[in-house]
């Protein structure tokens, strides 16, 4: 049976194409939502970007008819702006004030009771990205959807680990250490695997005998680890998870790395010793890159003073702990200056990073979670030749108003890149920052 559905403005704002994504159903969009739209596209942020595309393609659609009549999309679907059924006469007992979200509830609603009485009724959707939006519609008695089609995974726990733990005979340990790598087509013919994924193989007679290995580019064998344990400027691997993500960001064949995991599991930390090391004793790349997007934790602080560093300085603190950390200062100021005299390091908020080229950099983008699929879209199309990137964030603290742990920039990469030669992931589980850090990730 088919469904009408009526599209919230949040859904286009969050995917500007939203529209077809709905099969050969009719969507409604009601004209107080162009009204939203239309208030949006001054933004000169994503959500602003997102407005002007939805404002052209609107326009576009006009060569095919007229929007108000409908018109048929290219997926079959009806597509229409809804004029009528703006009554609130069925909602003012319930939602007294006349706000844009109570027009979008009304239009809905009336949809439906047009429907009811019709020789043949199809459902009436509302589909909202607004929680609050979506509990007062089925208050009323409307079917509410949250839009589901801009996700990669279902659900947080379904995203790539990056690495897979087995339970394996001895023979295959003993003969993985003999020859130092495994065939997995012969070894584990019904698993998939895939380029530079991770494997645990423990002994199924006896746990404490273990194994760990990276699947080749190709994703036929199981490769001995290349890393040692040797401590990059002071840092070592504490944890298995951390041994990975050392062997991800020291090698050259490598170029996109992916690092996941709660606060305090050395995400940042690791990325920043990996690459002043490749920059300062190896020379493998001429550049430090750092780079957060600028999203507020809470209330926004306003404007600073200042001139552009002084501005950034708030917003990258995270990043100069970790640097005063790695370089062991002990006074205020000690690291400005060893950081002027280097020269290689350059810490910059992404705002600045579109337009620009960037060859034989070791890149780090701290909390990508923050960022949308276009935003990192626009961020991966930077990386120039002889350039390594490193993404890595914690996909359950999100502070972007309309992403979350499943549809954000970083799990978009995630997803997109495991099947990839150039890329490796890996999601990192053990608090290395503190005791009460650890807990505090885990209870809180």
């Amino acid at each position: 049976m088919k469904k009408i559905y009526v599209l919230d403005t949040n859904v286009l704002l969050q995917d500007p194409r939203a529209m077809f994504s709905f099969a050969d159903n009719e969507i409604v969009i009601p004209a107080v939502v162009l009204e939203e739209i239309d208030s949006k596209k001054r933004y000169m942020d994503e959500i602003g970007r997102n407005a002007r595309y939805v404002s052209r393609l609107l326009d576009s659609f006009r060569e095919w008819g007229h929007l108000h009549q409908g018109i048929m999309l290219e997926t079959g679907a009806l597509f229409r702006v809804e004029l009528n059924h703006s009554s609130l006469s069925k909602l003012q007992k319930q939602f007294t004030e006349i706000t844009n979200d109570n027009r979008i509830l009304a239009v809905a609603l009336n949809l439906q009771e047009e429907e009811n009485v019709s020789p043949h009724p199809r459902p009436v959707i509302l589909v909202s990205k607004d929680a609050l939006m979506r509990v007062k519609a089925d208050a009323l008695g409307l079917i509410a959807e949250d839009f589901l089609s801009d996700r990669v995974v279902g659900e947080h726990s379904h995203i790539y680990s990056g690495y897979h733990k087995l339970q394996v005979a001895p023979d295959i340990i003993k003969s993985y250490y003999a020859n130092r790598r495994l065939p997995l087509q012969t070894s584990f013919p019904q698993q998939r695997f895939y380029p530079h994924q991770f494997l645990v193989m423990k002994d199924e007679c006896n746990p404490s005998i273990s194994a760990i290995g990276k699947v080749d580019t190709e994703g036929k064998n199981l490769e001995m680890l290349l890393a040692d344990d040797d401590p990059m400027w002071g840092i070592r691997a504490r944890n298995v998870q951390q041994k990975m993500a050392v062997e991800l960001l020291l090698r050259e064949d490598i170029p996109l790395v992916t690092m996941t995991g709660k606060a305090g599991t050395g995400k940042t930390l690791l990325a920043l010793a990996a690459g002043l090391l490749q920059i300062e004793d190896l020379q493998t790349y001429k550049k430090l890159l750092v780079a957060r997007p600028i999203v507020p934790l809470g209330k926004d602080i306003g404007y600073l003073p200042g001139e552009k560093e002084e501005k950034l300085r708030p917003w990258m603190q995270p990043i100069y702990d970790n640097l005063e950390y790695l370089f062991n200062t002990k006074r205020s100021g000690d690291l400005d200056k060893i950081l002027a005299g280097m020269g290689s390091i350059q810490v910059e908020a992404l705002t600045y990073i579109r337009g620009r080229s960037i060859p034989g950099q070791f890149i780090i983008i701290d909390e990508a979670q923050n960022l949308t699929k276009h935003e990192v879209k626009t961020i991966l199309t930077r990386v120039g030749e002889g350039s390594k990137i490193v993404l890595m964030g914690d996909p359950e603290q999100i502070d972007h108003p309309y992403l979350d742990e499943s549809n954000n920039g970083l799990t978009y990469v995630v997803e997109m890149f495991k099947d990839q030669k150039l890329a490796g992931h890996i999601r990192l589980e053990k608090g290395e920052r503190s005791v009460l850090a650890q807990l505090a990730a885990d209870l809180l």
